[in-house]
């Protein structure tokens, strides 16, 4: 299969922060139609496809997920003369808030994040992050009328390539939704695709639950986008507590807080991507979670296991990736998919 660079451009430049990923959604059902035997939208806003294959019988049922929506903020209050109140929405570091510019409701009011300027602050402030109600979303006085509490905002950065990398806003996670929509124009024939485009991922996995229980597949992938902690150590050291590193290809899990991988499913990724010399890495055992936190504890337990994109800086203003690795990635998940049967998960 091959990278869409123009597709990940419009998905991660749309606004889709949690529980209004309608713009993703749009985007999605565009690219999907006519591709799939069912394609339906759930209560949730879960984008639920289903494509049969065309090899013999009996073929898995798998279901591959990967979540539209995104960090971002919320309106809570209206202080007048357009400056608004506001909450995050999804793990966001207040540290890194302050001047960031932003886009805010539908029709994508641009703005920014503001504060007492460094000019008027004490020392002692200078010290401390600037706690979220400190903050303000400033639109500015002839915008203040359109928007209102409740409206989400999303950092305003826009899509760019540098070189081998690509920069953006929301790599986590249109770039898994990017690899959906890919495999459901090339689906290997020997599996029935279960394809679902989840809504709250950044919330508690939400979307995902509903997903799986509606779905009830044989097994589950989920594709998403993972940091890397791949940075020189700051005091100058060799940097021995990487979880995963750009150019290293993709990251297979086996443990992280929500989930703990089907052992199976581990070893056929693995297999495969030695079969076919596809660089690879194992996502190391910690923190953080996947749509699959959610799906492998659905029904009777759904075997589970999750492949992600390493990215640097995720859950900012502006993460990185590398194009390699997104190569490799969407290389592995076709090779494997096209391996899989019903002797896989035997044992």
């Amino acid at each position: 299969m091959e990278i869409d660079l123009e597709l990940l451009k419009k998905l991660t430049n749309a606004c889709a922060v949690s529980g209004d990923e309608e713009a993703v959604r749009q985007i999605v059902l565009a690219e999907i139609e006519g591709y799939a035997d069912e394609i339906r939208t759930d209560a949730m806003g879960n984008v639920l496809v289903t494509k049969l294959g065309t090899g013999p019988a009996p073929r898995l049922r798998v279901m591959v997920a990967a979540h539209m929506d995104e960090v971002g903020f919320m309106l809570t209050g209206d202080d007048g003369d357009g400056l608004f109140r506001f909450e995050t929405v999804g793990g966001l570091d207040e540290r890194q808030l302050v001047g960031k510019p932003v886009l805010v409701g539908a029709d994508e009011i641009p703005g920014v994040i503001g504060a007492k300027p460094i000019h008027l602050t004490t020392v002692s402030e200078r010290k401390k992050s600037i706690p979220i109600d400190s903050l303000r979303i400033d639109i500015g006085t002839s915008n203040g009328s359109n928007a209102k509490p409740g409206d989400r905002a999303t950092f305003a950065t826009r899509f760019e390539r540098i070189g081998e990398s690509l920069r953006a806003k929301a790599i986590d996670d249109r770039i898994g939704v990017t690899n959906l929509i890919a495999l459901l124009k090339k689906t290997p024939p020997n599996i029935d695709l279960l394809a679902a485009f989840t809504v709250q991922e950044e919330v508690g996995l939400r979307g995902a639950g509903v997903a799986a229980y509606a779905f009830d597949p044989d097994l589950a992938i989920v594709l998403d986008s993972t940091p890397a902690n791949d940075l020189p150590a700051w005091d100058g050291e060799e940097n021995t507590r990487y979880n995963t590193r750009l150019g290293a290809g993709p990251a297979i899990y086996v443990a992280d807080a929500a989930t703990l991988s089907h052992p199976r499913l581990i070893a056929h990724l693995c297999a495969t991507a030695k079969a076919e010399s596809i660089p690879y890495q194992i996502r190391q055992p910690g923190g953080g979670g996947t749509d699959a936190g959610a799906i492998h504890r659905q029904r009777a337990g759904i075997p589970s296991v999750s492949v992600s994109i390493p990215t640097r800086y995720i859950h900012t203003a502006a993460a990185i990736c590398r194009i390699s690795d997104w190569e490799n990635t969407v290389n592995l998940l076709h090779k494997a998919l096209e391996n899989l049967n019903v002797e896989t998960l035997a044992g």
